[in-house]
């Protein structure tokens, strides 16, 4: 058997830069996808605020989130894919504007209608900005210690953020107002716009034609989009309801057209050669069950802070502080480390397992739960395994493809993130509803009621969390065959155990 050598060149602008000046990127593009992983918790503690001011009736209120979720989850495959095609650094600089300029729209909205039309656009905007960031990175980074440290900033990023979030989300609504969760954006959005120009490489796309799949980018995007609605309301409207049900069925008919278009056209959005890199395929099953477990850490544990234990906005904000300084010093640190040397499937499983323990704290949390014993151990955990998995989680998604592939990669497991969220959410709050209304029957008093049904709800996170530490810890490829421009292996043996993984 002949051993094939790798097709794996990184792209044009990693090598031309000096080591301050990728670093220095490393911080703008940070800064940027902090911007967008921030919105999707920050706006939750100012929800009752908005509700008042705006006048929003209580079904309405929803669409404050479920506009940019909306536009958000549908839009990151095509985002990816046009970095790809026209240039990340270009598509970065336009989300960033865009999602700058309907922040300053949010923060300055007068009604509902405003708000809610400016919450999509922030969410087209954060879609094209979290789908490039990631490739940007792995472009910029292709020695394996410099690449490990980069994923462990983006991973605290994609991790922390969210309980960043709430914490942030707390502090501007108690000190300031609602408005300023969004017009805090303005100034960082300028920066990272100004600094892009001076520190991000302008690259030159290599391997790939200017073609847009339109049909393919039309029926994905809308397909995305449709599930997304359908799950985000899937609690209001009832999970058997003819508004479900046929939208779910007319998404999984445009995904079925989409994949049949993929199969046939000569430049297709979406090659479907990607799903046959076994890193890909997993990491992204991986992701769907991790953010199931991650969004039911991040909602829920702050709804019984709030609901059950009647914390303030502040001090829910608070609670979360211990876990961001544990995940951060993994994340930009320790996490690195133990890829370099142990690779990325033992951290992954055991970081995955320890924050299912976390979870499985929460979910024997009593009604008159204290934060020390109850709260505090279970923050830890979370924070430590969240800290030690998101790096080895996005490495495995994306070190598996080509530098003109990256964007696609990037918008791929973004997708499994935001599909996962989105769904796992739906269905621990529909779990947690069930349980409590069941417990109320039988003559709980309304706190326990409401509290045992969280308790559901964190024991199918943990398990969702401990199944994607089991699958990512057993299944993934220590060392992945690299892959040729054309999507086809570049030996003959998949599965030859000597091949060195695409930039590594």
């Amino acid at each position: 058997m002949t051993t094939p050598t790798t097709t794996h060149r990184p792209a044009a602008a990693g090598p031309d830069l000096d080591s301050r000046t990728r670093w220095a990127a490393l911080v703008v593009l940070c800064l940027g996808n902090l911007m967008i992983v921030l919105d999707t918790t920050i706006v939750n503690v100012a929800l009752p605020s908005i509700r008042v001011d705006l006048g929003f009736s209580e079904s309405s209120l929803a669409w404050v989130v479920n506009a940019y979720l909306l536009t958000f989850g549908g839009f990151l495959l095509l985002g990816g894919r046009l970095g790809d095609l026209f240039g990340q650094r270009r598509l970065f600089m336009a989300g960033i504007a865009a999602f700058t300029a309907a922040s300053v729209a949010c923060g300055l909205a007068g009604s509902a209608t405003v708000l809610v039309a400016a919450r999509a656009v922030q969410g087209l905007g954060g879609a094209v900005v979290s789908a490039v960031a990631l490739s940007l990175v792995m472009n910029l980074f292709t020695e394996p210690a410099d690449r490990a440290k980069a994923m462990g900033f983006i991973g605290f990023v994609a991790a922390g953020g969210g309980s960043i979030g709430v914490l942030l989300g707390g502090v501007l609504t108690n000190s300031l107002d609602w408005h300023w969760i969004f017009l805090v954006n303005a100034p960082i959005g300028v920066a990272v716009l100004l600094l892009s120009m001076r520190v991000l490489p302008a690259a030159r796309v290599r391997g790939v034609g200017t073609r847009l799949d339109v049909a393919g980018a039309v029926t994905v995007t809308s397909a995305l989009m449709l599930a997304v609605y359908a799950i985000v309301n899937g609690n209001a409207a009832g999970w058997t309801s003819a508004q479900t049900v046929g939208l779910l069925a007319v998404a999984a008919v445009l995904l079925a057209v989409f994949l049949r278009i993929e199969s046939t056209v000569a430049a297709p959005l979406v090659p479907l050669t990607l799903f046959r890199r076994r890193n890909v395929a997993v990491s992204n099953v991986v992701g769907v069950l991790w953010a199931a477990a991650m969004f039911a850490w991040f909602f829920l544990s702050a709804l019984y802070l709030q609901l059950v234990l009647h914390y303030s906005p502040l001090q829910v904000g608070l609670s979360f502080l211990p876990a961001n300084l544990v995940m951060a010093t993994f994340s930009l640190g320790l996490s690195a480390k133990l890829v370099m040397r142990y690779g990325i499937r033992a951290p992954l499983m055991l970081g995955l397992l320890i924050a299912a323990c976390g979870l499985v704290l929460f979910a024997r949390a009593p009604v008159d739960g204290q934060f020390l014993t109850d709260v505090l151990p279970a923050m830890l955990l979370l924070g430590f395994g969240a800290g030690m998995a998101f790096n080895p989680v996005l490495l495995a998604a994306m070190s598996d493809v080509e530098p003109q592939d990256s964007g696609l990669a990037s918008g791929v497991v973004n997708t499994s993130f935001m599909m996962g969220g989105a769904l796992g959410l739906a269905v621990l709050a529909s779990l947690a509803a069930a349980r409590s209304s069941s417990l109320a029957a039988a003559g709980e008093d309304a706190l326990a009621a409401l509290n045992g049904g969280y308790h559901v709800a964190f024991l199918v996170g943990a398990v969702a969390a401990a199944a994607a530490g089991v699958i990512g810890g057993t299944l993934l490829r220590i060392e992945a065959p690299a892959m040729s421009y054309d999507g086809a292996p570049a030996g003959s043996d998949d599965d030859d155990p000597r091949l060195v993984p695409a930039g590594f």
